[in-house]
């Protein structure tokens, strides 16, 4: 079967291990932790005498149905049969208090930490074992490949975390506004799933369910299924019920319990730990994961900038869909060069490669980001975004709190939203790297949202988002000395009220992003107070909790948006 998505971000490579072994499955081993909980792994290997190199995923999702081949969002450990095909053991895990496995879920905590690394060190010390371990899979399968590498299991020699995030409560509230169109069905879909039993996920139905979806012209359908189709069947989740702890109780942690950077958001922070990594690290991610795991990508990056053996890749459209196979190719070259020995030319050409959606191929750099100058787009008074500001003057839109009892829009109310759209591009224009809305803006209320999309206006009107920043106007101290331009840092800590009516100058990034404005499209942005409407651009259908507030919001025409533009 043809795996879905790309296999390489363009390098060629050499000397690859070829498929050789049929699978012998081991399931339901019981791995000791160091506090006397075992979790439960499933360990897929060669069917042949010897020792072999493994590649552990671990996760809260249930490890029996890893090879399921459905397009659901939490089948992100692999195609385990092209890794064991190829010489390596697949040992897939439930991390605590999920899929049998004992003690409880803790939400990326320290005991999850301390329980890669003890999954690790099991793992090397295996008959099977040649004393070799890397880690596999995206999403919180890559969130745990951080988790070990930080607590430097000696056996653990290479990590290949695609779609990670290193900082929980930089993926659950952006800069304030709580996800909570992805918190509250992921954290009910964990609850749905990790009370049933193994009888269930091995049952006859599951069985017919691998043989049909694993048939060669459904599974390339699943080759196009997005983020948006992912949150649409987990909200569908949401009607069922489930046991309320810890689930519920994590629920309340997120959006009541700590609703600002605090203790608790620490412990499920890496980042400051990230730099404690000395082993290879591949990182990378699709640009349209802008709500997600996008932002985490480069923070990493930048964490592990004194490491040697860093290399990133990131992928256009459908780049990472679900079941996830992509990259299997690159990352096969990384483990068998950092795992085999194998001269395979991962390490060949610069250290970045990256798709610049709107242009063919794939593009190199030495670093992230790529040399590029910041353009600054003025927010005119005339709705243009243009480079040159015009007469100064400003726009006003409104956000209405709940519970105002208003079912439309009245004839003399300002819009729910602004838009600024540049004219015609005479030339395509190249944008990569770190974005920023510098924006002086006043408001009515204490506290309101800033909700920003960019996005690409093609000739016939067809609108594509490109990415998105948020802000709690209440959170908006920024640390300007460790701040570069076009990339402010937001601790988010300490909430100080907006002064009603006075202009303010807010620091909003976007999430870093790649695309080419072909020359005759518009550049778009879109700025509101709400993204609960449904005629609010968000990206994969992400949408935030709203701030409750209702206020009538002016942003003044001096306002820049800061674009990373490539030469030439």
């Amino acid at each position: 079967m043809t795996l879905n998505g790309p296999q390489t971000t363009g390098r060629a490579f050499r000397n690859l291990s070829s498929p050789e072994h049929t699978v012998r499955h081991d399931v339901n081993m019981a791995v000791p932790m160091r506090d006397g909980i075992s979790l439960v792994a499933d360990v897929h290997r060669p069917d042949a005498r010897g020792r072999f190199p493994a590649l552990v995923a671990a996760s809260p999702y249930p490890r029996q149905i890893q090879d399921l081949g459905a397009p659901m969002g939490f089948i992100e450990a692999g195609n385990t049969e092209f890794w064991v095909s190829r010489g390596y053991v697949h040992v897939i895990a439930n991390v605590r208090g999920t899929g049998g496995s004992g003690g409880e879920f803790g939400f990326f905590d320290g005991d999850e930490r301390r329980d890669m690394h003890d999954l690790v060190e099991w793992t090397a010390a295996q008959p099977w074992r040649d004393g070799n371990v890397g880690m596999i899979g995206i999403s919180y399968f890559a969130m745990t490949q951080l988790e070990a590498a930080v607590e430097r299991p000696p056996h653990l020699k290479a990590i290949f975390p695609l779609a990670v995030t290193a900082d929980l409560f930089e993926a659950s509230s952006h800069h304030g506004l709580v996800s909570s169109a992805f918190i509250t069905p992921f954290l009910s879909m964990m609850g749905l799933t990790a009370s049933r039993s193994d009888e269930f996920w091995r049952s006859v139905p599951m069985k017919l369910a691998r043989k049909v979806l694993n048939t060669g012209p459904l599974h390339r359908k699943f080759g196009t299924m997005n983020g948006e189709a992912a949150v649409t069947m987990m909200h569908q989740l949401l009607k069922l019920p489930h046991d309320p702890h810890p689930w519920d109780q994590l629920w309340l942690d997120v959006f009541v319990n700590h609703p600002v950077r605090d203790e608790w958001w620490d412990e499920r922070d890496l980042t400051p730990l990230l730099k404690n990594i000395e082993i290879p690290v591949y990182l990378g991610c699709d640009w349209e994961n802008v709500p997600l795991h996008l932002p985490s990508t480069f923070i990493a990056w930048k964490a592990l900038a004194d490491n040697p053996n860093v290399r990133m890749g990131m992928l256009d459209r459908f780049g990472l869909t679900w079941p996830w196979e992509s990259l299997h190719e690159e990352a096969l070259a990384w483990y068998d060069h950092w795992l085999k020995g194998r001269d395979t030319g991962i390490l060949d050409g610069d250290p970045v490669r990256y798709a610049l959606p709107g242009a063919p191929g794939w593009h190199a750099a030495p670093s992230w980001p790529p040399a590029a100058a910041h353009h600054a787009f003025a927010l005119r008074a005339d709705g243009v975004l243009d480079t040159d500001e015009g007469d100064s003057g400003a726009r006003e839109f409104m956000t209405l709190g709940a519970g105002t009892g208003r079912v439309k829009a009245g004839a003399i109310d300002p819009p729910a939203s602004l838009t600024w759209t540049s004219n015609p591009l005479p030339d395509d224009l190249d944008m990569v790297g770190e974005i920023e809305l510098r924006m002086i803006a006043s408001a009515t209320a204490a506290d309101t949202a800033w909700i920003l999309t960019l996005q690409d206006v093609a000739p016939d009107g067809q609108v594509t988002d490109v990415t998105a920043g948020w802000l709690r106007a209440g959170l908006r101290t920024v640390d300007e000395v460790a701040s570069a331009p076009g990339a402010p840092v937001l601790p988010c800590r300490t909430p100080v009220a907006v002064p009603i009516g006075v202009d303010v100058e807010y620091r909003i990034p976007l999430v870093p992003n790649a695309r080419r404005f072909a020359a005759g499209n518009r550049i778009r942005l879109v700025i509101a107070g709400d993204d609960q409407n449904p005629q609010t651009p968000a990206i994969m259908n992400f949408r935030h909790a709203s701030v409750g507030t209702s206020s009538r919001n002016t942003v003044r025409s001096s306002s820049r948006l800061l674009l990373p533009v490539l030469a030439g």
